[in-house]
């Protein structure tokens, strides 16, 4: 036969404990849901910036391997990019088979302000790669491109192409990257805080 005794051994937790466990859940909430959303937005940005880091050694690896010219297309207003491989035989830019569009993560665009200074030893000015070209020579709107030739070096879009060095930049605001390629085709990224004055490291 259980006792009255026994019975009050048994209680439950009181109203003021449960509170407390709540209370306490709802601080650690709080704090780790903001830590939280900055490491995802991290992983975002830093993620977008070895994707185009990937897209660019690929176009290298891929201009080597054809014999041939091939760019990284940016378009700026619509946060995606693609290769293209020029042909010759129809003197058209034709998209990759099997390479998709890679669009950029949510709240990633195209730009590097307010960051006024290029990493060290790339580019004289900081800029986006030069607007991309159609087949008759004219400029295509709101794009960006990156050229390879046949021997993995960034050229420009001229009639006699030159070697150049080139970058693309992203930002969400919490920190720019920057992705350049060397007049010899070494690709390279770096990251800065949003700052006029940048801290540049490479990643």
């Amino acid at each position: 036969m259980i006792t009255r005794a026994r019975l009050a051994d048994r209680a439950g937790y009181s109203l003021m404990e449960i509170m407390l466990v709540v209370a306490l859940t709802g601080v650690i909430t709080a704090i780790a849901i903001p830590m939280m959303g900055n490491q995802l937005g991290f992983y975002r940005l830093s993620g977008d910036a070895r994707s185009i880091s990937n897209s660019m050694a690929l176009a290298k690896m891929r201009a080597a391997s054809v014999f041939g010219r091939v760019r990284v297309r940016f378009d700026l207003p619509g946060r995606n990019y693609h290769l293209e491989t020029w042909n010759s035989a129809t003197n058209t830019w034709d998209p990759v088979a099997g390479n998709g569009t890679t669009y950029l993560s949510q709240g990633v665009n195209f730009n590097w302000l307010p960051v006024t200074i290029a990493p060290p030893s790339t580019q004289a000015v900081i800029k986006e790669a030069a607007i991309c070209k159609d087949p008759a020579g004219n400029d295509i709107p709101n794009t960006s491109c990156v050229i390879f030739n046949s021997r993995g070096i960034p050229i420009d879009s001229s009639a006699t192409p030159q070697p150049l060095v080139d970058a693309m930049y992203i930002t969400d605001g919490s920190a720019v990257y920057g992705v350049t390629v060397s007049a010899t085709g070494m690709v390279r990224t770096w990251k800065t805080p949003p700052t006029y004055s940048p801290q540049w490291a490479t990643q």
